[in-house]
């Protein structure tokens, strides 16, 4: 143990013990500071010297005090001097017009398909929808009539959305992307169909309900997970029957072969870039490797680790997308509802999966940075297969804070950081996918440029690199993973 450091502030101002480890640290510290403090005293002593000398050389105890007070008067100095500087603003006002204006790719949102009148509302924007699960504690930023949500929903259409959807029709999605300066949303949807167009939407389906070919009723922990099991059942049916068949296939590869793989052949096929797992609601994002003996049996006889299969479903579900070119997209970080599950939606249980050489040909995007575990990701993208969005950071947290992530992110692997809101329709009419989108395609642009900012400051780059990599987040990084032209 070194021994403690005496750290003197300046002369006659006093010491302050520092112990242990830090020691080494502060003797530098102490050497960068001790000339400039050393001047300061020098121009104190001689400033009043040469008070005390012009008023005649005598000041008796006014002088002694006065003496006393230099190394206040000193601070108080230092103190004006750091308050006269104007404050540096938090964006760079040249980078700010920089990323405003570019027109951005979403890499997750679910958005809402506009209906016309007389035909029934949308509800395939989520396999599992949120609106109807267990109260929770939500943001400040995401409660009803917040300052931020009501700013939200002037914006859009000058807060007539309804007066909009009618003037517009099936243009209506379009028209909000146009408001936001997105260029191309994925759409996280169960299906697309009229409204939503490519290539201004692409589409993202679910994957999940493959996981699931035998009864969930011993998964099942709450209520909320009681509606999401029998949501997953109504869409593998849907999947089965838009696959040929009315029911599961008597073995294991007959069902991966029939309906597995041709579900997401079909998918690909209708324009699909990626497969979507919401997991995380369901059961923790740990998956193992098991053979395929053991998922055999399971399968067969509904007897055994019903884990074991659905992690052999996952796999095989992985290496197709592969196969065919599409990303694995996952929910990661906290979700919505008062039951979910936090600890198991920590992307640091993924690591084994991405460390699989079967898997290597696989791309898997972390959505919504993991938060509470964004800076845990950041080793993670390390990994040559895996990438990372910010959504819904980006209205749930405030830009400061989105952006301390974001930088740690673009200091180490940038081109695999893409923007991203998850606009999703929480709580209409106030708090529709059209409010989220802006309050999170608002705060992405901000916090990116509060982190880029900062690094150019800091001489981390150079303007030039900071619009590069600007862009690259915006829409570069995400137009190269997807092959977008």
């Amino acid at each position: 143990m070194r021994e403690a450091v005496r750290f003197r502030l300046a002369a006659g101002s006093g010491f302050l013990s520092i112990g242990g480890e830090q020691a080494a640290v502060l003797q530098a510290v102490q050497r960068g500071i001790e000339r400039p403090l050393r001047k300061l005293d020098h121009f104190a002593r001689n400033l009043l010297e040469a008070l005390r000398d012009a008023l005649g050389g005598e000041w008796g105890e006014e002088w002694a005090t006065l003496w006393r007070m230099k190394h206040w008067m000193i601070a108080f100095a230092l103190m004006l001097g750091s308050c006269s500087r104007p404050a540096e603003q938090a964006v760079d006002p040249q980078l700010a017009s920089e990323i405003a204006s570019i027109k951005a790719i979403d890499n997750h949102a679910h958005p809402v398909r506009p209906t016309l009148e007389g035909e029934t509302a949308d509800r395939e924007y989520d396999a599992l929808p949120v609106d109807s699960l267990e109260a929770q504690s939500d943001p400040v930023r995401d409660r009803p009539g917040s300052p931020e949500l009501m700013e939200a929903h002037r914006a859009i259409f000058s807060g007539d959305k309804a007066a909009a959807a009618k003037q517009y029709g099936r243009d209506y999605a379009v028209k909000v992307l146009d408001q936001l300066n997105i260029e191309t949303m994925l759409a996280n949807r169960v299906a697309v169909g009229p409204g939503l167009p490519a290539p201004r939407f692409l589409w993202v389906p679910f994957a999940d309900a493959l996981m699931y070919p035998l009864p969930t009723d011993g998964l099942v922990h709450n209520s909320d997970q009681k509606q999401f099991f029998a949501l997953e059942a109504k869409l593998l049916d849907r999947y089965y029957e838009e696959s040929g068949g009315a029911a599961r296939p008597k073995t294991l590869d007959e069902y991966l072969e029939k309906v597995v793989r041709t579900t997401l052949q079909r998918h690909k096929a209708a324009g699909a870039v990626a497969e979507k797992f919401e997991m995380a609601y369901l059961r923790p994002l740990a998956i193992g490797d098991p053979p395929k003996a053991v998922a055999e049996k399971v399968y067969a006889t509904g007897e055994g680790d019903y884990t074991a299969l659905q992690d052999y479903i996952f796999r095989e579900i992985a290496i197709e997308c592969g196969r065919l070119g599409m990303a694995v997209h996952f929910h990661t970080g906290a979700g919505g509802g008062g039951y979910f599950n936090v600890n198991g939606s920590n992307p640091m249980l993924l690591e084994p999966l991405f460390d699989d050489p079967e898997l290597r040909k696989t791309n898997f995007v972390l959505l919504h940075g993991g938060w509470p575990f964004a800076r845990l990701e950041t080793g993670l993208l390390t990994k040559p297969n895996v990438y990372l969005d910010f959504s819904a950071q980006t209205f749930m947290n405030y830009p400061r804070d989105t952006a301390e992530n974001m930088r740690a992110w673009l200091e180490y692997v940038p081109e695999k950081v893409m923007f991203a809101t998850d606009a999703y329709p929480f709580a209409p009419p106030d708090n529709g996918w059209e409010e989220a989108g802006y309050l999170a395609n608002k705060s992405g642009r901000e916090a990116l440029g509060i982190a880029l900012t900062g690094m150019l400051r800091d001489g981390e780059i150079t303007r030039e690199r900071a619009s590069e990599l600007a862009r690259m987040v915006l829409r570069e990084n995400a137009r190269k993973l997807y092959g977008l032209k």
